[in-house]
């Protein structure tokens, strides 16, 4: 079945570029209205410009798609609130967003400031925050919302020189377990896309002809089935240069040791149990981990 957004509105941020511009073309071509969002910056988040934006919109616009540019710094509620506000006062509704926008500022740690640590966490992880609170209640009065966090092989298993970007990309996650849970009851399903493309983030790290197979268009398409209505909830989909996975958090099942016998001694004797990967889960929401270890402890006291 063809995969259709007609009568959708979303927003995608960082969409004058990359792997935004991508998502935002795309999604128009398959019949949503799209706010192209970006503010304009280079790489590492310097400078504005609203050119790149309304140079998505035109080519949208002249193959018949609706759209808009907005330059809100998803960095600043305010200016996501604006965009969320035009976006409704145009189309009444937002059905899908695209956490996208992005910077770097690549250094070892030791070389790392502050405040270029605080910087990259404001624009990945305070931004997908503000974007999706500035869209939370309009989703859940609709009883509809697709959204999509972008997390990176970075975040899930890190990377040399990108301690900030890293820590960013494995927040979302975070962001995107409990969003998972409390949008449940509205239908709204949150995911997460975990991208190796070529852009401008990543042309400096790899050979020209490896960057010809990682077009931005292979990972849009992993894209857009987590914006369908079809989409699961919940899932870390990995995808670039015509490869799809999926990744996961396990939890192993573990081992009990009684109050009285824990030390770190105790605990490195049952190492092998504690990692072993048989009846490994993943787990639908934190408190399940201390209901498991709840249950263990009363088998144990029933076993007496």
């Amino acid at each position: 079945m063809i995969i259709s957004f007609e009568g959708k509105v979303a927003i995608v941020t960082g969409a004058g570029n990359g792997l935004g511009r991508s998502h935002a073309l795309e999604l128009a071509a398959r019949g949503a209205k799209v706010v192209v969002n970006d503010l304009g910056g280079s790489r590492d988040g310097s400078g504005k410009s609203s050119d790149a934006a309304l140079e998505v919109v035109k080519m949208i616009e002249a193959n018949g798609g609706e759209a808009i540019a907005h330059g809100a710094n998803v960095a600043n509620f305010d200016e996501v609130e604006d965009m969320v506000k035009q976006a409704m006062e145009k189309w009444g509704r937002v059905d899908i967003l695209i956490n996208n926008a992005g910077i770097l500022r690549d250094k070892s740690f030791s070389k790392m400031t502050i405040d270029d640590f605080k910087l990259v966490m404001d624009v990945h992880l305070m931004g997908s925050v503000n974007c999706t609170k500035a869209v939370w209640d309009i989703m859940k009065a609709q009883n509809y919302g697709r959204i999509v966090m972008t997390t990176s092989s970075s975040g899930l298993y890190g990377n040399f020189g990108q301690t900030n970007y890293g820590a960013a990309k494995m927040a979302v996650i975070g962001l995107m377990n409990t969003l998972v849970l409390e949008g449940a009851k509205n239908n709204i399903h949150v995911n997460a896309l975990a991208p190796t493309a070529a852009t401008r983030m990543t042309e400096d790290l790899m050979p020209e002809e490896v960057l010809k197979m990682l077009s931005p268009e292979v990972v849009t398409a992993g894209a857009l089935t987590l914006c369908d209505e079809e989409a699961p909830t919940r899932f870390i989909l990995c995808a670039g240069a015509g490869g799809y996975a999926s990744a996961s958090i396990f939890e192993t099942d573990g081992c009990f040791i009684p109050v009285k016998d824990a030390s770190p001694e105790s605990v490195r004797e049952q190492w092998d149990l504690i990692s072993s990967t048989e009846n490994q889960t993943t787990l639908g929401s934190g408190d399940l981990q201390g209901k498991k270890f709840f249950a263990k402890a009363m088998a144990y006291l029933q076993s007496k």
